[in-house]
């Protein structure tokens, strides 16, 4: 019945930062931002949503779409699904703006990962799609 993942959510504190951060460092397109409240980005076939955690607790106004109230408290984490040709120029480009690796490594099934985290704290992963034999 499900498909696949449309969108994925992460909540940070600077939106601006995490608009440069994924937007400029990381190259997503970005899609439309919302003020304070969020940022999306076209990522492959799915959007990526970063949403400014203080503003998505807040009741939507009457005259607004019915959206409940959503977010999180603490990290998230989210996977890029990359291929392996390009995890190395990833991981270079993270590394010259000063973004630590945290690790880097290969599955049992040979798949390769990198971790680092985004301006707010967030896990990401950059992953070779056979990591799920995709």
């Amino acid at each position: 019945m499900i498909d696949g993942i449309l969108e994925t959510a992460l909540y940070v504190d600077d939106l601006d930062a995490a608009e440069n951060f994924y937007g400029t460092l990381l190259g997503l397109e970005k899609v439309l931002r919302a003020g304070n409240r969020h940022v999306f980005f076209r990522c492959g076939p799915g959007i990526l949503l970063i949403f400014n955690r203080a503003e998505t607790v807040k009741p939507p106004s009457p005259d607004a779409l019915p959206v409940p109230t959503h977010g999180t408290t603490g990290a998230g984490h989210a996977c890029f699904r990359v291929n392996p040709e390009t995890i190395d120029l990833i991981a270079e480009k993270l590394n010259k703006a000063g973004v630590s690796i945290e690790s880097d490594f290969r599955w049992p099934n040979g798949a390769r990962s990198i971790y680092f985290r985004d301006p707010a704290g967030n896990s990401l992963e950059c992953a070779e799609p056979k990591l799920w034999n995709l």
